[in-house]
């Protein structure tokens, strides 16, 4: 589901619907009456700047989104949207350099709100070898088409299935709390790729396991890694929020070691 309404009202049902949220569960959370929320979602009352930011608030409606409720409610946009290379990002853009580079010899990337590669480590270097679609690598390199498109990583991900299912979850959990039709496409094109599934057995878990490692072929090793998000914290900057880092660490001491002796190849 896209987000295709453009009154003010006819939006924020949208989004209260989208959270699963009665009318009467969003105007207790708000701390307004059920009558007064419903007159605003109808057209019958229109909406202060505040009101509208305040229902934005309680609805985690992204700050994309925000702008575009307020320009529905006649509202000037409340959140700027400056390019990477705008130099009052430069800080927060110097800090996402030090993160990479300091999350050295482990592999971090950073991506846009499409899963667009902004910047990455040297460390990344495996996930890249063997590619042998040239045009996934041309930029913009989208990460998610390049880890399940056929001609991309996904052959050599040894637990292709289980990888696949938990990406195409949490872009699916990214559509839920967006509605952006780019990622909607998106993960129409990724669920049309080879599942994985066919002749395969899912992988059995570790008893001591404590999350689902991407299992990635390098060679004639398996080298495991568990991954973090991260992402700035009260961004103000559309394009800021939809900024995040993720970081790949090894699930095991073989990895480790691989990872170590990469690194020290690279800087010979």
């Amino acid at each position: 589901m896209t987000i295709s309404q453009t009154s003010a009202g006819g939006l924020i049902r949208e989004w209260r619907t989208r959270r699963r949220m009665s009318q009467l569960d969003l105007a207790m959370e708000a701390e307004i009456s059920q009558r007064h929320l419903s007159f605003v979602e109808s057209g019958r009352a229109a909406p202060s700047r505040d009101m509208v930011l305040h229902l934005a608030e309680q609805l985690s409606i992204p700050l994309r989104q925000r702008n575009q409720l307020l320009l529905a409610a006649g509202f000037a946009p409340c959140f700027s949207e400056r390019p990477l290379g705008d130099a009052t990002l430069a800080p927060a853009m110097a800090a996402v350099e030090i993160v990479l580079k300091g999350h050295e010899p482990f592999p971090a990337l950073a991506v846009d709100r499409h899963w667009n590669l902004v910047s990455a480590n040297a460390a990344i270097a495996p996930f890249l070898a063997d590619v042998s679609e040239a045009s996934l690598l041309q930029p913009p390199l989208n990460v998610l088409r390049l880890s399940l498109h056929p001609g991309g990583v996904a052959p050599r991900i040894v637990n292709l299935a289980e990888w696949r299912t938990h990406l195409l979850e949490r872009l699916k959990h990214q559509n839920d709390a967006s509605g952006d039709p780019v990622l909607v496409e998106l993960e129409r094109e990724l669920r049309g790729y080879p599942s994985g599934l066919k002749g395969s057995k899912p992988t059995p878990i570790e008893p001591d396991a404590i999350v689902h490692p991407l299992r990635l072929a390098h060679g004639d090793q398996v080298l495991s890694f568990i991954s973090t998000i991260t992402v700035f914290g009260t961004p103000l900057d559309v394009t800021l929020s939809e900024l995040a880092i993720e970081s790949f660490f090894p699930a095991d001491d073989q990895t480790r070691s691989v990872l170590v002796r990469l690194a020290k190849e690279r800087a010979i």
